[in-house]
This record gives structure tokens, C-alpha cells and sequence, in this order.
């Protein structure tokens, strides 16, 4: 077994040669990329590779796929504590569990958990997170710091709710001066990438939710929200606005190519004209749904209308194979099996939307989620010495069908080994984990949680002899 950490204990320039590279126009034998500078500096085949860069280092890796790492459309660092509480639980968990959960945690409660989630991430295959804000006080610094120790790509979102749903809800101008220096702050990191956001439409003013999308589009940053994803959320904003939740927010001019919807679940043909219209993105959250939605996002018509969208986990479950399987799955039951459809939308599609259609829906298509020149080196390498892929006649389809996560034999982020065989090489997540073990029921003791079911464990136990 090659000892992956010996390998790449260098940074100097490599050139690896894995049996397959997967490329835009699938997996590839036979050909190498040189590594220079944390990015993907070129490709073509190893000989002529080793012909113009004689004084890089030859890494041969014959039986792995070098693919682009995944990226989280959407997610929440800072819930990871909770994870199971939520299991079973009718729709708006948020108002239930994670406002009171997020609202609670002290500063280094919010460290914990977020490099838990980041933790995990990277285990997972997943090199980018997009994660949708805090609703702790003001410690959004320790998920970046979380993420930098890590070494996690992260894009960050600065909560700008002006009428609640998070621990404080300062004033308009406050809220406005945070959001620029939240951004500023993140300009030029390597690794952190700013964002904007506002929970749900009805937690923000019309001005808000206008003001903060059109910062995030003067920045080429993304302006996230929660949008259409439970009825009674829908029914509230039609109760209130006489529109639903996506219309309203066309109606005051929050939509555009900045926009990074989570879910779009609940959603009308004019809704998708409008998201078609406007350049709007959608984080398609297919575990989301089978664990607490209330409907399936119609991603193969988001397809077919040009809508663009990537995969997200909404903090389910960080195992970026299983939410393409979940992806497709979910699009073959809702919609598949009723119209015929074998394919829904192909392996490739499901492979696409974790990686390069990813990074588009979260404005980063400059720096990473495919294997190009330019690029930053967000990879994995994947073991293809495995019964699951052996034989081979097709493995777009099989990493969607057969990939999981314990298949990961590395994890890079911009050109740094981070992870080999599903643990980091540079710091110790055995002592985190620990630390959380020992601290996280009395953060969860302490936060005014509403669960309206009992766990599983305690209803067995319960149960008579």
C-alpha cells in the first residue's frame, strides 16, 4: 500500500499520474497533471509532462482515480452538535432545534463545532463547503478558524437577518457595516470565501433582502437564503406578501446570478421561469428531503430549463458519494418511475453537479471544482482496487453508485495533502472529538431545544418486556 503521507511530505512540483484522471470529458487513462503552487499548472501524459518539466517528481498511482473534490452546496457548521436530535422530527426543525441550539453556543462551543462539520466535510470527499451563516453572537471568526486548521475551502455567510430568527439582530446600519467587514475580511484568503445571507425571506425587511443581494452582486460574492422548502412557510408568505416565498423575492429584486437558493422544493412553473430568468442558483439538498422536507426539488426540469444548481448535504450526512446516489435516487422516485425516465439524468449529470456545476452555483468556478489549468488543487484520490469497481465497464455510473467515502485514499486542498484514509495528516481529531464527547450534552442540556418526539434509544428502552 503506498504511504501516502512520505508521498507528498514535500510541496515541490509533482507530476501524478493516477491510473485515471477524471477531466470534463470523463475519466481519462494514460494521462498526468504537474502540481505547481498549490494549483493544477498542466495536463497532458506523463512522458511529455517529464519532457518539459524534467526537475518535477514523478508520483505514479496506478490504481487510484484522481478526481475533483466535492463541494457542499449548502450546509450549517455549527449544527454538527445536534445532528441526530433532529432525526423523525416534523418540518422547521430550525425553529425548534437550531436557532435555540446555534443561539446558545459560547465562542469555542462554536470553534467545536464547526471543525467537527469541517471534519467530517473532508472525510467525506468534500475539499469546498458553502455554509449558510451562524445564528450564534458574532463568532463566525472561529468557523473560519475552524476551517483554516482544517484546511476545509469554505464560503462563510454573514447572517443579515433584521427581524429575528438569530441570537442578535442588530440595526440596519450596524447590520450593513458587519456585512462589508465580513467581506473585506475575506478578500484574497486562499481558503475562505465570503458570503451574505438572510435566513428566510420573512426574517428580513423588503429593503434588506434588496440591499444585502445587491452587495453581494457589487462583491461577485453569493447572497444565500432558504427559500420555499416547507408550507407553512410558504402559506405565511402568501399570508403576508399575498406571494410566495421565490416571488416575493423577485418582487423586490433579490434574485440574480448571485443568488444561491437552499431547496426550492415547493415550487410553481412561474417559479422556475423566474429562476431561469434571473441566473438564480439552487443548492438541491436531496438528503434534506428524505430526512425533514416536505417535497423533492425538481432538479431534472432545473436541468432541462438551464437552472443552475449544485449538490448540498443541509448538514445530513458529509459523504460526498452517497449524496450523488441520494441525488439521483431521489430524482428517480419523485419523478423517474412516473414518466419512464431510466437514466434521470445520467451518472455523468450526478457527478457534475457534486464537482464543476457545484463550484458554479457557488460562484467559485474560477478557482476550483474540476481539474484544469489555473485551477486550485482540490483532489481526491480514490482507491479503484476494490470489489465495487472491479470490473469496470462504466465508473461515471459506479463512483454515483458504488463510491463511498471509505474509498478516499487522500484528500487535497490547494495542492496540501489534509486527510489520508479518512484522518487528518497534521492535527489530532481523536483529541476533538474527545473534547466534544466530553462537552456537548451540557451545551445541549442548555439550549431551550423543543423536540416533539422522544429519541429512538429511550421509547426502546421504554418499551415493555
Amino acid at each position: 500500500m503506498t504511504d501516502l503521507r512520505q508521498t507528498f511530505a514535500t510541496t515541490e512540483d509533482a507530476i501524478l499520474a493516477p491510473g485515471r484522471l477524471l477531466l470534463e470529458d470523463g475519466p481519462r487513462a494514460g494521462m498526468a497533471v504537474l502540481l505547481r503552487g498549490g494549483r493544477f499548472e498542466e495536463i497532458d501524459t506523463p512522458a511529455a509532462l517529464q519532457a518539459r518539466h524534467p526537475g518535477a517528481r514523478l508520483v505514479d498511482l496506478p490504481d487510484h482515480l484522481m478526481m475533483p473534490g466535492f463541494i457542499d452546496t449548502h450546509t450549517h457548521l455549527t449544527q454538527s452538535l445536534g445532528k441526530s436530535l433532529v432525526f423523525g422530527e416534523p418540518s422547521e426543525i430550525f425553529r425548534r432545534i437550531w436557532v435555540p441550539l446555534e443561539g446558545s453556543l459560547d465562542e469555542h462551543m462554536v470553534y467545536l463545532s464547526s471543525k467537527l462539520a469541517a471534519l467530517e466535510c473532508l472525510r467525506g470527499g468534500f475539499t469546498t463547503a458553502v455554509d449558510a451563516g451562524t445564528r450564534s453572537a458574532g463568532h463566525i471568526g472561529r468557523l473560519v478558524d475552524a476551517a483554516r486548521e482544517t484546511g476545509l475551502r469554505l464560503v462563510v455567510a454573514q447572517i443579515c437577518n433584521d427581524l429575528g430568527g438569530a441570537a442578535q439582530v442588530p440595526d440596519r446600519a450596524e447590520i450593513l457595516r458587519v456585512a462589508e467587514a465580513h467581506l473585506a475580511a475575506c478578500q484574497g484568503d486562499p481558503l475562505i470565501h465570503g458570503s451574505l445571507a438572510i435566513s428566510i425571506p420573512e426574517v428580513a425587511s423588503d429593503g434588506m433582502l434588496r440591499d444585502v443581494s445587491a452587495m453581494a452582486a457589487e462583491a461577485g460574492v453569493t447572497f444565500q437564503t432558504h427559500v420555499n422548502e416547507h408550507l407553512v412557510a410558504v402559506e405565511r408568505s402568501l399570508v403576508a406578501n399575498t406571494r410566495r416565498p421565490l416571488e416575493h423575492l423577485a418582487h423586490v429584486g433579490a434574485l440574480g446570478p448571485q443568488t444561491l437558493i437552499a431547496h426550492s422544493t415547493l415550487i410553481t412553473p412561474h417559479e422556475l421561469n423566474l429562476l431561469r430568468d434571473s441566473g438564480t442558483a439552487v443548492a438541491y439538498n436531496p438528503v434534506a428531503s428524505v430526512w425533514k422536507g416536505n417535497a423533492v426539488a425538481p432538479a431534472l426540469q432545473m436541468q432541462a430549463l438551464g437552472i443552475r444548481f449544485g449538490l448540498g448535504t443541509d448538514g445530513t450526512r458529509a459523504d460526498g458519494f452517497r449524496l450523488m446516489d441520494a441525488g439521483e435516487t431521489m430524482q428517480r422516485t419523485a419523478y423517474g418511475l412516473a414518466s419512464g425516465d431510466g437514466s434521470c439524468g445520467g451518472g455523468w449529470l450526478w457527478l457534475d453537479a457534486a464537482t464543476r456545476m457545484a463550484a458554479d452555483a457557488a460562484r467559485l468556478s474560477a478557482v476550483t471544482g474540476r481539474i484544469a489549468p489555473g485551477l486550485a488543487a482540490d483532489f481526491l484520490l480514490v482507491d479503484l482496487d476494490r470489489p465495487e469497481f472491479t470490473p469496470s465497464h462504466d465508473l461515471t455510473w459506479e463512483l454515483v453508485r458504488y463510491g463511498n467515502r471509505d474509498q478516499i485514499d487522500a484528500v487535497f486542498t490547494n495542492g496540501t495533502l489534509r486527510m489520508v484514509r479518512g484522518w487528518p495528516v497534521d492535527w489530532d481529531a481523536r483529541a476533538l472529538m474527545e473534547e466534544i464527547r466530553a462537552k456537548a450534552a451540557p451545551a445541549i442540556a442548555a439550549a431551550p431545544i423543543q423536540r416533539i418526539h422522544p429519541t429512538a434509544d429511550s421509547l426502546i428502552a421504554a418499551r415493555p418486556a
